[in-house]
């Protein structure tokens, strides 16, 4: 393994980190809004909305990123929709991941007892209060293994991208490979620099689980 090799490298790899983690988080973003209102509309009382959001939850989550992706960069324009391969990422992650985020918060809210609703409206407080105050609190702890567990999983789902022509990560890997042969010293910078994205997520997740729990919420 060659370092000196790898060092003149890594000026391509930083670029295409920053490619990735911008079309991940903006995406991600997305898929929170979007699944937290996937989520509402699974509990609400309307069964137009509920059954919508049902439809598009197994959509998204029983069909690959991939496909989804070739659907809006290659499909889309047949039919006179024209996407760019940057917006394409950012919509196919944020679809395909509120699908999941969307089953996250709703489990999350299950989770809460009933009682406690009934307890809270009991003693005066309005729906917002008791929504905010007694069930949101509990349901964000119990969610955040899973929230985080989804974060990790959408970002590495990033990888591809490379089939849109987006120079991320593994776009640049492979590139490298086909230009120079150095397979061990591309894939090394591969993993570290994946690395570099995802334990800092990790760790994040770990310590405000243990704060929430500390702060009493979810027990």
């Amino acid at each position: 393994m060659d370092f000196s090799v790898m060092a003149s490298y890594l000026p391509l790899y930083w670029k295409a980190m920053l490619l990735t983690l911008r079309i991940g988080w903006m995406g991600i973003l997305i898929a929170i809004a979007l699944g937290f209102l996937c989520a509402a509309a699974r509990r609400c009382k309307v069964p137009v909305l509920s059954q919508l959001s049902g439809a598009y939850i197994e959509l998204f989550r029983n069909t690959p990123l991939l496909v989804q992706l070739f659907f809006l960069y290659f499909g889309l324009p047949k039919l006179g929709f024209s996407i760019q391969a940057e917006a394409c990422g950012v919509l196919g992650l944020a679809l395909h991941g509120g699908a999941y985020m969307a089953e996250t918060f709703r489990s999350g809210l299950e989770a809460v007892d009933t009682i406690q609703t009934e307890s809270a409206l009991s003693l005066g407080m309005s729906r917002f209060q008791t929504m905010r105050y007694v069930v949101l609190p509990q349901a964000v702890s119990i969610s955040v293994p899973a929230f985080t567990a989804n974060v990790i999983f959408l970002l590495k789902e990033t990888s591809v991208f490379s089939a849109i022509s987006l120079m991320d990560l593994m776009f640049t890997a492979k590139d490298l490979i086909g230009l120079y042969y150095r397979t061990v010293e591309c894939l090394v910078l591969l993993v570290i620099f994946y690395l570099l994205i995802l334990l800092p997520v990790s760790a994040l997740g770990s310590v405000i689980e243990r704060k929430l729990r500390y702060a009493g919420f979810g027990d």
